[in-house]
């Protein structure tokens, strides 16, 4: 049950994450089903490759691509005054996003045995494959190769779920909320990764 709510919830928010960014780039209405649905599912199809899962086995999921298509067309419909705040709102659907899908693509690879760094792979690549597809479609820097915080909240997940210290249906959603807060913070208070700039060094 924790599974298939996860997965409706990631996909719930990263398709409306996707369909927003394309309207951001006045995509017309066919670009923004394409990109939601891509960013929706692009994560997990990635995460299949590398774990060795039949990318053949997104077609199996007929209901969630029945909910992305719905909320798609829910913010394609959505007030254009209500949807210019999204850069709280996608934010935060960004955040869901990311803490839903990390925490599943780890309890994917945790149940097929695969040791800890294969979890921890899992978690990033579902967490933020989608993302990052949305991002290079979209002509944009992938919010994961920024300083800003991103990735490391999945890498969380994955740690925390691989050493089986979330395994109960509380456990994993006590995570899920607990990556999303870490997540929202870190946009909000401007966390970022140290960088190194190489500029005026020639």
């Amino acid at each position: 049950m924790t599974w298939e709510v996860l997965s409706m919830i990631g996909t719930i928010a990263f398709a409306v994450s996707g369909a927003i960014v394309a309207m951001e780039e006045e995509y017309d209405i066919l670009g923004v089903y394409i990109l939601g649905i891509v960013t929706a599912f692009g994560g997990g199809a990635i995460r299949n490759l590398l774990i060795g899962v039949p990318v053949s086995a997104l077609w199996d999921q007929g209901l969630l691509f029945e909910i992305a298509l719905l909320a798609i067309t829910a913010v394609f419909l959505f007030p254009a005054n209500l949807l210019k705040h999204w850069q709280k709102w996608g934010n935060l659907f960004d955040a869901i996003g990311l803490s839903a899908f990390a925490i599943q693509g780890a309890i994917y690879a945790a149940k097929m045995d695969h040791p800890l760094s294969a979890v921890i792979v899992a978690a990033v690549l579902t967490g933020s494959g989608g993302g990052i597809i949305r991002d290079l479609l979209a002509g944009r820097k992938p919010i994961v190769l920024r300083s800003e915080i991103y990735a490391v909240w999945a890498i969380l997940a994955g740690i925390i779920v691989g050493l089986k210290i979330a395994v109960s249906p509380w456990e994993l959603y006590t995570l899920f909320i607990l990556v999303t807060i870490l997540r929202v913070l870190s946009y909000t208070f401007d966390w970022k990764l140290p960088t190194r700039k190489l500029r005026g060094l020639q």
